[in-house]
């Protein structure tokens, strides 16, 4: 099973109850639900399997994995909170032949938000700093390497235009290099790399408006900015 914020109630009631005791009895456990042993038992044995809880003994408790899962409750709720995604942006410069500024953008080819144009980049993955996820989606996604520098914190919430209901919460982690190397990959399962002016980049019938904003805040020096932005559906 997947442990999303929509975990089944049982195992997240069993992960509860463990949060604010170092152990429990299968007894002890079962008291929180309505169900008969052989059916608590099944849930509790998912737990197990997904290395959320140990049995020592008569004894469960939680692991380090279940304890950092279960830390991440609303216990007055009973579920396990949603959390922005974490994801890191490039940003290369260059100089071109009339000493105009360029950047790499790249076209998104896959959904979410399929044929907008923005910068590269993606998600971070557990463990990695700022500069080794920048340094492998770069790689990944271009060929490339780079010497990037941190510049900015990000954070973007997109609304449905007619809703107003929350479609992605995101935070950004901006990078930025002038100073990199390698034969560019143009194209990619999921994506199209261009070099383009501000200029070109704005006559894209597609483009994410934050990618503007997050030059024109690098270059302000600022470190840190919340938006929000609304889409109509037959754009994501």
């Amino acid at each position: 099973m997947s442990y999303e914020p929509n975990a089944h109630r049982v195992q997240v009631a069993i992960l509860r109850h463990l949060l604010f005791t170092p152990e429990a009895s299968f007894a002890d456990l079962q008291k929180t639900t309505d169900l008969t042993s052989d059916h608590f038992n099944f849930h509790v044995k998912k737990l197990i399997e997904g290395e959320y809880v140990s049995k020592v003994g008569r004894l469960y408790t939680l692991t380090g994995k279940g304890k950092e899962y279960a830390n991440r409750m609303d216990t007055d709720e009973n579920e396990i909170e949603r959390q922005p995604k974490v994801s890191i942006v490039v940003t290369l410069e260059r100089k071109n032949a009339k000493g105009e500024r360029e950047f790499l953008y790249q076209q998104r080819l896959k959904n979410p938000y399929f044929g907008f144009w923005g910068r590269l980049g993606g998600k971070m993955r557990w463990g990695e700093t700022v500069i080794e996820a920048a340094d492998r989606e770069l790689f990944e996604e271009t060929g490339m390497k780079a010497k990037f520098q941190y510049k900015l914190l990000y954070h973007k919430r997109d609304f449905d235009a007619q809703s107003k209901e929350l479609l992605e919460d995101k935070i950004f982690l901006c990078v930025y290099a002038t100073e990199f190397s390698g034969d560019l990959i143009e194209r990619f399962e999921g994506g199209y790399n261009q070099w383009m002016t501000q200029e070109e980049f704005h006559r894209q019938g597609k483009r994410f408006e934050s990618v503007d904003e997050f030059m024109d805040l690098m270059d302000q020096g600022v470190t840190f900015a919340e938006r929000e932005f609304f889409y109509d559906e037959s754009e994501y």
